[in-house]
Order: C-alpha cells, then structure tokens, then sequence
C-alpha cells in the first residue's frame, strides 16, 4: 500500500530519494483505520505478526484477526471511560497483547505512552504525574502490577487498571486498597465478552470527531541521565515518519519477516515492529523470552521462521560475531541494519564475511524518524550514519549557528522546510520552555554531534555536552568509543572525563573483555592504548582503563556517564 501514501516508490540513488520522496497526507489519517483496517480489508490472510516465546508458545496473527482484536480492545476501553485525548500507558513487554491495545487506542483517539516493565514505584509516580495519564495497560509479569499498585496513593489521574496475563491476580494483589483505587480489569476477559451495546458505541464513533493529524497520538518518556524524563509528544502523522525507517532503510518487503530487537517499551518497538512495516504490507515477528537474553538464540529465530529482515543494535552483533554461527542456515536474510552505537569496521566486515550482508547503519532520535541513513544498495562507509533522509534537510551548524565545513565537527540541525512534517515530535509535553530551546528559527537542534566528509557522509562523534577538555583538545566520546570498539578485546565500552590536575582532563575508557580476554593484565591496558594512538590522533588515547563486567544503564539501556563520572 505503499502508493497509497507515496507520489513515487522507486528511486534512482539517494540524490533521486531525497528530492523526489513525497508523503501523500490524508487529511484526517488514523493509522488503526487507514492502515490496519484497510489491510485486514484486502488481504484479510496475510500474516501481521507471527509471535512466540522461550517456553514453547507460538501465535499467528492475520490483518483481519488484529482488526477484529483492536475493535473489541477499542469498544472494551471505550467502556472504561478511556476516550479521545486521554493518556494510556502499556507496559506490555513483548506480549502480543500491545499490538492490539495500541491499534485500539488509536481508533478511539487516546493518546498511547509506550513503557519499559523495568519501571519501579517512583518511575511510575513521575510519569503518572507528568502526563495525567487517566488509565494503565499492564502486564501481570515479575512486580509490574505491585510497583503500578504501589503507586496509585500518589497518582490521583489514574481512574483505570487494566491487567495483561492476569492469572492469581487477586491472591498476588492482596493488599490492594479496594475502596480507594480502581480495580484491576481482565483484559482477555474484556475484550472478548464485549457487549453488543459496548461494540456499538464504538462503531457509531465519527472518524472525524476521533482524531485529527495533529492531536498527539504517541509520546514517550526519553530516559535522562542527569534530569528526570522528558515526554515527547508525535501527533498522528508519525506512523507514516516511518515509511523510510521500514522500505527505504530497513528494507522490509511485502510479504516478508522482520525481526527488530527491541521490547515494547521503547520506541525502537515502533520504528521496527509496528508502523512502516504493516505499511509495506510486511509481516513483524516477536520473540518473547523470559530466560536471560541470549543474542545467539535470535539466529535459532532467523533459521526456524526464515526471517528476511533484521535490525539490532551493534551490541548484539559484537555478541553474534563472537559465536560459531556456521551451525546456522541464515540464507533467508536478505537485509540488516543497525543503530543506535558505535559500529566498528571489525564488526561490519565480520558479519558480511558470515552473512554476505552489509550492515546499514541510521540514525535518528525519540523526537523524529529516520533523520539520516545509508540508502538502498549504494555505497557504505562503515561506521557512518549516512546522508539525510527525505523530509529532515539535515545540515551541522557550529555554535554561533554557522554551517560548518566538511570535516568539521558540529551539531546535527534539522532545517524545517514544510509545515507538515510527518515524523517530527510536536514537543515536550508540559513543557514550552524546554520545546522552544530545541525547536526555533525554523530549525530543530539534536544536541548530538557530527562531522561530514568530502562525499556528503555523516559521522557520529556524540552529544553535544559529551566533550572532554583535555591539554586544550576538544575529545568527542563518541569517537574514542567508535575506536576502542575495534579493539577484539572489547565488548562493550564508555569513554568519560576523569580529572587531572595537570591536563585538566584525561581520557578514561570503562571497559567490558571479550569471553577470551582476562582483566588485570597492564599488559593488554598498553595494547589497547597503542591500538587507539595507531588508529586515531594520539592525543586521544585513554590515559586511563578500567576493566568491569557491567556498565551503568538506564531503564532504556543507555550508558550512565555520569555514575562513571562519579567513580
């Protein structure tokens, strides 16, 4: 159904893309109606989502089997007082029970917050608090449901509990307060015993008065390192942002099997199990595991589904490049990309000796889609994030807002061209002033760092703020991080600024080894600072290394500089 949506399809090279990619926007669109809807109408048995977990479970769904599912999730929530505007937020994991809560909410106009089932008593608190949300989806794993009912005496906005996988629910929720809290709702139990009235009053829904382009549809909370979470806000628009994420990056073919790791909590969950993938008519594959994560059991996924697509962050194909993944058949993948971390040269020309396959690498934020990316077959630097995606007029402004040269670092600014914008967040909920610091003079500022070469590729060097001051030389984390990442003994790594008192600052990299690398060796500490002096500027190299088996993160898994800092 890509033509629905697009004035041209196919394209040329990335010069073609970005001058002739061109959204058709609907003027009322809602993606549950004009995307789910539609397909369950033409091609009610194709498949949508094929789903299973680590015990031995397995779910197909078609298009017309989660259209069914969504208006009875919609007439259920309808009946709980949820309508038009409201905030949800689903803490759902990996449980197939998101896709149609999320379909649902759209079709009735509520605003959908996507959550981590990491989040504690105060995590839920803030957020409850920060978004008035009016109801909570959960589901019934690990404390999920204790930490939401922990939370209820100081989140007076919450009117509706609904609980996924609710099996003893009253024996492990005893000590709920029944008089002054809502009750938890059965959501198998809702959605299938619907009433004829219940259903009715969701179908006499005027599409017009459901929602409109600009009303917010999704929002997440952006996990901060040094300040509490900010929600972004996308209006209804946004599914169509990820046409490029899912076609033209991605990949993804009608007909075809993605498999994007991420869990539902994230926004990742979205951009590669959601959106752009049903608009390309593709099937979204989910793996819920329970155990602890093990990448290499994704590979026993890829060979019993034939899986076609796939995209991970570079952590996992460290992980991958480091088994024998001979005893695999891998032949059904015809493409994989990643974002989201340094991808190092080692690992990119690794996984094409395995595969055949290069890595296409992105880059974009909770508060866009795609920003930048490798296009269609053209050529790939390893390690670059790629050229600008259509729509985003991606250009580096230096910090008086001049351009700055090619080679030059500076900070990634997105040039708003066009009023209408699919993809773009509409702002931080709550919170103008920290909008208008971000979004002004017709521009967009990223707070993330790049520099461009002589061939129009950008390289990631990290956040703006991430600058170690060394001896007078400005050090990028990011860029010492992209370095050490070659290294084969390194996993996994975070470069900080550790004081000195002659130079002000050094650099200190925190280190996870390879299974075959043992810590407490000065021995491979020098080998691991002449690789960085060989392979970037000297002066760069970490004067200091620390050897650990974890790093610092935050719920959304980001590396939490500042408790290094600290150490």
């Amino acid at each position: 159904m890509l033509e629905m949506f697009l004035e041209k399809t196919k394209f040329e090279n990335h010069e073609d893309f970005v001058n002739n990619f061109k959204i058709k926007v609907p003027e009322n669109f809602n993606f549950g109606y004009d995307v789910v809807d539609y397909l369950a109408e033409k091609t009610p048995d194709a498949k949508a989502i094929i789903w299973c977990n680590d015990e031995g479970d397995e779910k197909t769904f078609t298009f017309s089997q989660i259209k069914e599912r969504s208006d009875k999730a919609a007439a259920f929530f309808l009946s709980q007082g949820i309508k038009r505007g409201d905030f949800v937020m689903l803490i759902l994991q990996r449980r197939y029970e998101f896709w149609t809560s999320i379909i649902a909410l759209h079709k009735i106009g509520a605003a959908v917050i996507p959550a981590t089932h990491m989040l504690t008593k105060e995590d839920i608190i803030y957020r409850n608090n920060a978004a008035n949300i009016k109801a909570i989806v959960a589901v019934n794993a690990g404390d999920v449901l204790k930490h939401v009912e922990n939370s209820l005496s100081e989140s007076p906005s919450i009117k509706c509990l609904i609980a996924v996988n609710s099996k003893g629910i009253d024996k492990e929720l005893s000590q709920i307060d029944k008089q002054n809290h809502p009750l938890w709702k059965d959501f198998t139990s809702g959605t299938e015993n619907v009433t004829t009235e219940q259903m009715l009053a969701f179908t006499q829904l005027e599409r017009s008065e459901i929602s409109k382009n600009t009303d917010i549809s999704i929002a997440y909370f952006t996990s901060g390192t040094t300040n509490q979470p900010k929600l972004v806000s996308h209006n209804f628009l946004y599914p169509l942002g990820h046409i490029v994420t899912a076609s033209y990056w991605q990949q993804v073919k009608k007909g075809g099997l993605h498999l994007t790791v991420a869990d539902t909590g994230w926004g990742k969950a979205v951009w590669g199990k959601l959106y752009g993938q049903w608009i390309a008519g593709c099937c979204v594959f989910v793996y819920d595991y329970h155990a602890k994560f093990k990448p290499i059991d994704l590979m026993k996924q890829v060979e019993k589904y034939k899986i076609t697509s796939f995209c991970a962050p570079p952590t996992i194909y460290r992980f991958l490049i480091q088994e024998d993944l001979s005893v695999f058949d891998l032949s059904s993948l015809e493409h994989c990309s990643t974002a989201g971390e340094p991808l190092s040269e080692e690992v990119f020309n690794k996984w094409k000796n395995i595969t055949g396959l290069e890595l296409k690498e992105g880059f974009g934020q909770t508060e866009t889609t795609l920003s930048l990316l490798n296009f269609g077959n053209e050529k790939v630097k390893p390690g670059s994030i790629g050229k600008s995606a259509p729509y985003y007029n991606v250009t580096l402004l230096d910090e008086n807002f001049e351009e700055v040269v090619d080679g030059e670092v500076g900070e990634i600014v997105v040039r708003i061209k066009d009023d209408v914008f699919p993809g773009l967040f509409i702002e931080y909920y709550g919170d103008e002033e920290k909008t208008k610091s971000v979004k002004h003079d017709g521009m967009y500022f990223t707070g993330d760092n790049a520099w461009r070469d002589e061939d129009g590729f950008f390289w990631f060097t990290g956040r703006s703020d991430d600058v170690i001051k060394c001896s007078g030389y400005r050090i990028g984390t990011f860029e010492v991080e992209s370095v050490l990442m070659q290294h084969p003994a390194v996993v996994e790594c975070a470069v900080t600024a550790a004081p000195d008192p002659v130079r002000g600052q050094v650099v200190k990299a925190t280190i996870i080894l390879a299974k075959n690398y043992k810590p407490g060796s000065d021995e491979l500490k020098k080998d691991i600072q002449n690789f960085v002096k060989n392979t970037t500027a000297p002066y760069k190299y970490p004067r200091i290394i620390d050897f650990v088996d974890e790093l610092p993160k935050t719920i959304s898994g980001k590396i939490m500089r500042k408790n290094l800092r600290k150490e």
